[in-house]
């Protein structure tokens, strides 16, 4: 066979996933949804700030400590507090109606100014887990700080033994829309190339086409390009326009970065992701235990690439057997690239364990999808 019959099939076949793809509304619809609304909603949900908390105070001293401490909480990290007697306190709370009750004591500033050391009670609803954490030390923070300055008298300006100088570099004001926009694009690039490749394949054997693909003078490497390289387009198009328009456009979110670097490492990773597809479709008979198969594989790659929590936190073992997953070293250039502003030098490393990944994944999956092949001739 001729190189040029050989590109000539791969493109035809290729041009018919693409066909299929638009006649199938469902997948259209999720496509369009988990790279414009999906991007948008991680960037603005904020899950690990305090935003808009909920307080209740219970001031039974109604002093003036108490009344500064009161009007020290504020949005946006909480809502303007509500004064509460201390028998609706317990109801409140059952009906969730604070995730935090303050309960200032009676003679509170009086012992407070005899050096008594009150106690003072917040009350937390751990089972709003992420508010219950962050809230809980801000309120440590205000209420110590409060204290010591009224004690002080005056708002403290004595110079400290130490001068720190914090620089936030890369991300000057903490914004996580930053941060989640474009770590929901990468990890979704690697949900949705794994989620159209194996689809179109198990679309193929449900409907009948493959036997129809048998007949035809093609070859299971064509097969599988075809369908790679396809499907890899339409993930790759959507990353594009998701950039410029959801990240840079919707969210105001500054990219540091070369974007044509970034799109050319995606590329690597559709490769190895699309293999990976095909080959999971490969063992499953049918979408059910595709999609079973799909949480098994997707959520270590998620969780466990370095995008949610830093590599360097989780045990050896994980960090060492998460190098052979190619969603590690695409978080790791995406966030090099697109955060820091990198170039070709300073990512070339994890450009070439993409490579390497992707063709080990091409090998495993050509190898088996011949052996289904031969098997239904």
């Amino acid at each position: 066979m001729s190189v040029n019959v050989f590109l000539s099939n791969i493109y035809r076949l290729g041009i018919k996933e693409l066909w299929s793809l638009r006649r199938d509304v469902v997948m259209l619809v999720v496509i369009v949804y988990t790279f414009t609304l999906s991007i948008y909603v991680a960037a603005t949900a904020m899950p690990e700030s305090l935003h808009n908390a909920s307080i209740a105070i219970v001031d039974e001293d109604a002093s003036p400590l108490s009344a500064r401490i009161i009007s020290s909480f504020y949005p946006p990290h909480f809502l303007t507090p509500k004064l509460i007697t201390l028998a609706e306190m317990d109801a409140g709370m059952d009906k969730g109606d604070y995730t935090f009750v303050l309960n200032i004591p009676p003679d509170f500033q009086r012992d407070v100014l005899a050096g008594r050391s009150p106690a003072l009670q917040v009350n937390v609803d751990a089972t709003r887990m992420s508010q219950a954490f962050t809230g809980n030390g801000y309120i440590q923070q205000i209420l110590t700080s409060e204290v010591n300055e009224f004690l002080a008298r005056y708002r403290s300006n004595a110079v400290p033994p130490v001068d720190i100088a914090i620089r936030m570099r890369f991300n000057p004001n903490l914004e996580q829309a930053w941060f989640g926009s474009l770590m929901e694009i990468i990890n979704n690039v690697t949900m949705l190339s794994i989620i159209l490749t194996g689809a179109a394949l198990i679309r193929e054997r449900e409907h009948g086409t493959i036997e129809h693909l048998l007949v035809m003078p093609v070859t299971p490497a064509e097969i599988m390009l075809a369908k790679i390289w396809s499907m890899g387009l339409v993930v790759l198009v959507a990353v594009t326009v998701s950039l410029n328009f959801v990240v840079r456009g919707a969210l105001h979110v500054p990219i540091e970065g070369s974007i044509p670097l970034f799109l050319c490492g995606t590329l690597l990773h559709l490769f190895a992701t699309t293999s990976l597809g095909i080959f999971m479709a490969t063992l499953a008979r049918s979408m059910p235990q595709f999609g079973m198969l799909l949480v098994l594989v997707l959520l270590p790659l998620q969780m466990l690439s370095g995008g949610s929590t830093p590599r360097e936190s989780m045990p050896e073992l994980v960090q060492n057997v998460m190098l052979l997953a190619p969603t590690t070293h695409f978080v790791e250039l995406g966030q090099a690239i697109l955060y820091r502003g990198a170039g070709l030098d300073v990512v070339w490393q994890q450009f070439l364990a993409l490579l390497v990944i992707g063709s080990v994944l091409f090998a495993l999956s050509l190898s088996l999808f011949r052996k289904t092949i031969s098997q239904m001739a």
